[in-house]
């Protein structure tokens, strides 16, 4: 009986966004058999023990467990479900839940049998409908890391669509205009056309978009922010052909080719095939090196932006991060630090990786809603912070 506990409790895990997959169930049934069932607390750390396996899902376990084995009668429940329902005038519908466990605990929702014709206009009103005006608002300014599985992927619907977070960059060069600085020598050459006119000819300094370089971060513990992060660079590339994203987790991969193509889904996929290291360890300095040697040329030129996406949290004990980052800000026109963790209040720069990119960038801003996304054109254009500030 316990080992169908066990089941559906890696089940829920597994609704929620954990990655459980059969070899843990069965470590966990085993580890059950050495501690036994007499103490909660033994339960709690055999299976925590064999089900985790980053620091980050320590949180949202704990609350699955505390969830699924205080209610005796939970397993009986998931059975019910199971067997079909008659529907009538008395039944009852859930409210929708805040957050993945919720989510994962909730009754599962009876669907009718797909009508290809119509899913796609299904789908767009299910888009139009299911989130209302305040309901968009209330998405704006909630965390990637506490949404709901619908949430997030209407967030990353509004990230493709958001705008683009640099502005044009004057040139030397100057072209026509209507209005401007008087253009001497075209007017002159005007005149020599039709000498029984004078119309005066004008310029002005040429504006042109910098390319943008993204370096992101797909560690384990950037992994939810960095598959949103990707929509929202897709959308960028979509739009704008001088993007180019990279990314680093335990080696760096260049992944601009991959978002090109229109399709956001098939471009992910073509990304995620490409990609090796994702949700490993990271080795930012490494990384950086790699491309300060390879990469820094080709990009960074023409007053180029870079967005450099981490947590600064550096587990490479090979690289000089230090100076790795002094000599890609020699290199960068700009760099700009989206770091998930100066969401917190209270955030302190103490961490070694952090202390060492931190005197390098122009500009330290959080990223973790869609509102920071929305909001960093605009801080771009405003004059740039002080980023040591905090050290």
């Amino acid at each position: 009986m316990f080992t169908e506990n066990l089941v559906h409790f890696a089940r829920i895990l597994r609704d929620a966004g954990m990655p459980i997959g059969p070899d843990r169930v069965l470590a966990a049934i085993t580890a059950i058999e050495a501690v036994g069932i007499a103490r909660r607390d033994d339960v709690h750390a055999a299976l925590s023990a064999v089900m985790i396996d980053r620091h980050e899902q320590q949180a949202l376990f704990d609350a699955a467990f505390a969830a699924f084995f205080r209610d005796p009668k939970l397993l009986e429940q998931l059975m019910y479900l199971l067997l079909p329902k008659i529907s009538g005038r008395g039944e009852k519908h859930t409210p929708k839940r805040g957050n993945r466990l919720a989510e994962a605990l909730a009754p599962p929702a009876r669907k009718e049998p797909p009508n290809p014709a119509n899913q796609t206009a299904q789908e767009e009103l299910q888009f139009e409908t299911s989130f209302t005006f305040s309901d968009r608002e209330k998405l704006q300014q909630a965390d990637f890391e506490s949404m709901t599985t619908a949430e997030f992927e209407l967030a990353k619907k509004l990230a493709e669509e958001l705008p683009l977070p640099i502005h044009p960059v004057r040139r030397r060069r100057h072209e026509a205009a209507s209005r401007g600085s008087l253009d001497l020598r075209a007017t002159m050459l005007r005149m020599a056309r039709q000498p029984h006119t004078l119309t005066p000819s004008f310029t002005r300094p040429r504006q042109e978009m910098p390319t943008l370089v993204v370096l992101l971060d797909i560690s384990g513990s950037m992994d939810r922010y960095a598959r949103l992060l990707l929509h929202y660079v897709h959308g960028l590339t979509r739009r704008y052909l001088k993007v180019h994203t990279l990314t680093f987790g335990t080696r760096l991969t260049n992944i601009t080719r991959s978002l090109r193509h229109r399709d956001p889904d098939v471009a992910l996929q073509h990304a995620d095939d490409q990609v090796q290291d994702w949700k490993g360890g990271t080795r930012i300095a490494s990384c950086i090196e790699e491309f300060n040697r390879t990469w820094a040329r080709r990009l960074l030129g023409a007053n180029a932006a870079l967005l450099l996406v981490t947590d600064g949290l550096d587990r490479d004990e090979h690289g000089d991060l230090k100076r790795a980052a002094e000599q890609l800000r020699r290199n960068a026109h700009q760099i700009v630090w989206l770091n998930p963790l100066l969401r917190f209040d209270g955030f302190q720069p103490k961490a070694a990786g952090v202390r060492a990119l931190l005197p390098n960038v122009d500009r330290f801003l959080p990223v973790h809603n869609l509102a920071s996304l929305t909001d960093l054109g605009r801080a771009l254009r405003s004059p740039p912070a002080t980023p040591t500030s905090l050290l």
